[in-house]
């Protein structure tokens, strides 16, 4: 066997999507983001705590699927450094950093019981994302509370 078959741990995928440098141990919620697994879909691949350059990471492969804005914009929230492949014939065709955005709507659950987003009202949730600091931060819209920690327990 040589080198190369020895650090070869997942095999390339033809056509479909990589998500690669998601932050160390959230793969699985980067799965339930995605709906996965699914038997309907291809073969997904899940790495996690594996070595790369810049320390230990998750990496998830999906065949045969590209993600929606929607999707990118949640794994965004729980892995801010994630990047995004798209793979056609076992080439990478684009390649993006994920971005964090400003405001997220019917994405994230407040965490306040008595929030009216929480309630039987027809109205999604909302939050305005704070980036300043080191940590992550959403402010609820309507209530005004903060989630700072945990976020992907609060995803919807």
């Amino acid at each position: 066997m040589n080198d190369v078959e020895k650090e070869l741990r997942v095999r390339r995928i033809e056509n479909g999507t990589v998500i690669d440098h998601i932050t160390a141990g959230k793969a699985l919620s980067v799965l339930k983001i995605l709906g996965l697994p699914d038997s309907s879909q291809g073969v997904v691949s899940v790495l996690i705590n594996s070595q790369g350059k810049y320390g230990k990471k998750d990496v998830v492969k999906v065949e045969n699927r590209e993600l929606k804005v929607e999707e990118v914009d949640r794994i965004a929230l729980i892995a801010p450094n994630a990047t995004i492949n798209i793979i056609r014939n076992f080439n990478v065709t684009r390649k993006n950093r994920v971005h964090i955005p400003s405001f997220v709507e019917g994405i994230v659950r407040c965490i306040n019981p008595n929030c009216i987003s929480n309630s039987n009202e027809p109205i999604s949730s909302k939050f305005a994302v704070d980036t300043e600091n080191i940590n992550l931060k959403l402010r609820c819209y309507y209530c005004g509370r903060v989630i700072s920690e945990d976020i992907d327990k609060n995803l919807l």
